[in-house]
């Protein structure tokens, strides 16, 4: 088979390379598998299609094409953020597999009862009426999808996977909300310590403190007359390390995802950023008599000190974004997740 820079392209154009993204693996193992399945069902026909199933097959290879194309595009800055390549991919895989259904032999059909009502179980509500309907259908017939059945099981499995699309949707809004956040905060950090250094006076002082007014005032790197940008650019670093050693403590509580999409990482590293404002807001806090029985730092390392403990406490802001996260993380649903009912029957999964 011909290859092109490690990735190896089969008669349908179907991939199977190597230093891409876990998605894009996905991806296309998805997109060869449908082939697979239309070329079959292409083979059960040795004297070819009705011209409206051809209509459908013409139209599959279509939407697995795009798919191709959306997975192998050369990604930018911008399909990252908008996520346009990962919906177009997701979307035209969706389509494909509903107009599979509708091409599926009669004698093979039974068996997919099952498929299409997890994917209903999983993204559609119980009230749901095409869910209800599919799913009374099929206990009625011993889970068995008939023809009668066919359009049924394609509005309700598309009706599906447009919601796992808005789910996946939501998670990549939110992505980008943590991203945004994650550049501001870091840029407004890297502001405030370029203003230390630009104009001490203005910024840095109200770190510094007089506990005794016959001598020098205190600051992070020691006693001196003059505060400089290095007190600013202390404080702040100790408040970040001490905001990354609460980030790794965290870990123990937060979960990875299969969504391409990485939700855990930016919440970790939002926590840096932050650490390093609430270092420096706290000191101004402390410094503005502000805190009740702390007016005046006795030293540098205690000064410190108060820097590595508030840089700790944004732990108490940052974890109702980890929960944030976690919820929108777990409402995207796929085949690992548990169904969402609460009827009994022979496709219940129930959270132990």
């Amino acid at each position: 088979m011909p290859s092109t820079r490690g990735t190896f392209l089969d008669a349908d154009k179907d991939v199977a390379g190597y230093a891409r993204s876990s998605w894009w693996q996905r991806t296309v193992a998805h997109v060869a598998e449908l082939q697979c399945q239309l070329n079959r069902i292409k083979s059960l026909k040795p004297h070819g299609f009705e011209p409206y199933e051809q209509e459908i097959a013409t139209k599959i290879e279509t939407h697995l094409n795009a798919a191709r194309q959306a997975a192998n595009r050369k990604k930018n800055l911008w399909s990252m953020i908008s996520g346009a390549d990962i919906d177009r991919a997701l979307a035209n895989i969706h389509r494909a597999e509903a107009k599979i259904l509708r091409l599926t032999p009669e004698d093979e059909l039974g068996e997919l009862g099952p498929f299409v009502l997890a994917n209903a179980r999983q993204h559609l509500g119980d009230e749901d009426p095409r869910r209800v309907k599919l799913e009374e259908l099929l206990q009625a017939n011993g889970h068995r999808l008939t023809k009668e059945m066919r359009e049924l099981a394609v509005t309700t499995l598309l009706a599906a996977q447009t919601a796992e699309e808005k789910e996946r949707a939501r998670a990549r809004s939110f992505r980008n909300i943590l991203m945004a956040s994650v550049i501001a905060t870091a840029v407004i950090a890297g502001l405030f310590i370029l203003w230390g250094f630009l104009s001490p006076s203005s910024i840095a002082s109200n770190i510094c403190f007089t506990p005794d007014p016959l001598k020098p005032q205190v600051c992070p790197i020691g006693t001196s007359e003059t505060e400089t940008g290095q007190d600013m650019l202390i404080v702040m670093a100790f408040g970040s390390a001490a905001a990354a050693f609460a980030a790794a403590v965290s870990l123990k509580g937060i979960q990875g995802t299969s969504t391409p999409y990485s939700v855990p990482l930016l919440l970790v590293l939002l926590r840096i950023p932050v650490g390093a404002l609430a270092a420096l807001m706290g000191l101004v806090l402390i410094h503005g008599g502000f805190i009740p029985g702390l007016s005046n730092l006795d030293s540098g390392p205690q000064i410190i000190a108060w820097a590595i403990i508030f840089g700790i406490l944004q732990e108490s802001v940052t974890r109702l974004v980890d929960r944030q996260g976690k919820d929108v993380l777990n409402n995207v649903r796929g085949p690992e997740r548990e169904f969402q009912t609460s009827s009994s029957g022979p496709l219940d999964v129930r959270e132990k």
